[in-house]
């Protein structure tokens, strides 16, 4: 729910310029954009530098190596021009729990914590499952 002193970007407009970029980046650069396989990457990346003798016996790290490539900045971008939009519009606030959160489930972090995680390891699983 949108309150009446929210600034943030036209839903229309920021949909169409998401269009825009994503045409661009298969024109341009033959690229579809995503952001999963970034995850699993950095995934690996962890797994590597904390336990290089278990990475190796990884067969999906060798069909798809850890690497810091176009995907892994755009993930870093998705997160700065976030950042920018958010204190441009002057939206940008820090908070542990949501009032929509509070309001349905209760004012619980760790409750909230667990359900992100649980939630983000469903969208994960389902992307990774799909090849996305």
């Amino acid at each position: 729910m949108k309150s009446s002193k929210d600034s943030g970007w036209n839903p229309y407009l920021a949909g169409s310029l998401t269009g825009v970029v994503a045409i661009l980046s298969v024109w341009i650069g033959d690229k579809f954009y995503g952001v999963s396989t970034t995850f699993s990457r950095v995934a690996g990346m962890i797994e590597k530098y904390i336990a290089p003798e278990r990475f190796a016996t990884i067969e999906y790290f060798v069909r798809v190596a850890p690497r810091i490539d176009w995907q892994f900045m755009f993930v870093i971008g998705i997160f700065i021009g976030a950042l920018i939009s958010s204190i441009t519009s002057k939206s940008f606030k820090w908070v542990a729990v949501p009032d929509r959160w509070r309001s349905r489930f209760g004012s619980s972090i760790l409750k909230r914590a667990l359900f992100a995680f649980v939630g983000g390891v469903i969208a994960m699983f389902g992307a990774r499952l799909a090849d996305g």
